[in-house]
């Protein structure tokens, strides 16, 4: 198989971090992004040129646009560009702060939203390539004290659900991966965390009885992920777990009931 250029984003812990060893692990090249890029140090000996560093906090974007440019410029053609860089806002609706949630928008929405825009002039110019953006269980069913979070994963399941439709033509693929719970820092050390306020306590402790540890292995998603982007058709959306799966699909089976049953009512507005 002929090898691959990537950029993938939040490349020093987690889902990037497995990706991009399995990358250089199979000869392609990375262009990895990240906060601190000492911190993919032991790589960059073990890789030499196949990997290609820059410091990037996406909620910056003209340094995301600067960023990408200069990718493209030292790399040539680039065939997959990944959105993983983000991180989870937890607390009940009203209980972050106004600059929580700003932040939590400028990371997950606006950071991704501006690494596609700023990828897209370049891949129409090179012919084609693949747009992949970390979605999220979390982007199809929504959850008790992550209110905020879900709404940017589902924020960017319509921008890619638009997106798709308008670069079809241009020979470009995009891909939403929607991963369940894994066994990746995202749950500790990535976690924003919002005061909490004593009218949830009840609930948050029912939600936190309830919750069960994470079963799904980095490793395997990376491996899962370069398949799905060595697909002759990738595609749309990519459900890693089988929490994802089941989650999903009791959420949209129960979404597509409630539509069913204004079938007869919809009607209503129309002119008469």
């Amino acid at each position: 198989m002929t090898s691959k250029t990537w950029f993938i984003t939040g490349t020093s812990t987690g889902f990037g971090r497995a990706l991009t060893e399995a990358l250089l692990a199979r000869g392609d090249r990375v262009a990895a992004t990240l906060r601190r890029p000492s911190a993919l140090d032991d790589l960059a000996a073990a890789y030499g040129d196949h990997l290609w560093r820059a410091a990037l906090d996406v909620s910056e974007p003209a340094r995301v646009r600067d960023v990408v440019d200069a990718a493209f410029a030292a790399l040539g053609r680039i065939d997959v560009i990944v959105s993983n860089a983000g991180y989870s806002l937890v607390g009940a609706a009203e209980e972050p702060t106004d600059e929580q949630v700003e932040r939590q928008l400028d990371t997950n929405v606006l950071g991704s939203m501006t690494l596609a825009r700023a990828a897209l002039p370049h891949l129409r110019a090179q012919g084609g390539g693949h747009l992949m953006q970390f979605s999220s269980i979390g982007g199809q069913a929504a959850f008790p004290f992550v209110s905020v979070y879900n709404a940017t994963k589902w924020a960017m399941e319509g921008f890619y659900e638009a997106l798709a439709q308008e670069v079809a033509g241009l020979g470009i693929a995009t891909t939403l991966i929607e991963p369940g719970g894994f066994r990746t820092d995202a749950n500790t050390r990535s976690v924003d965390a919002a005061p909490a306020l004593p009218a949830y306590a009840e609930l948050r402790a029912r939600t936190l009885a309830d919750f069960s540890a994470p079963i799904g292995d980095p490793a395997r998603l990376a491996t899962a992920v370069i398949a799905a982007a060595d697909a002759p058709r990738p595609p749309r959306r990519l459900l890693l777990g089988t929490d994802a799966y089941d989650a999903v699909h009791a959420s949209l089976s129960a979404r597509l009931r409630e539509v069913e049953a204004q079938k007869d009512t919809a009607s209503a507005t129309d002119h008469a």
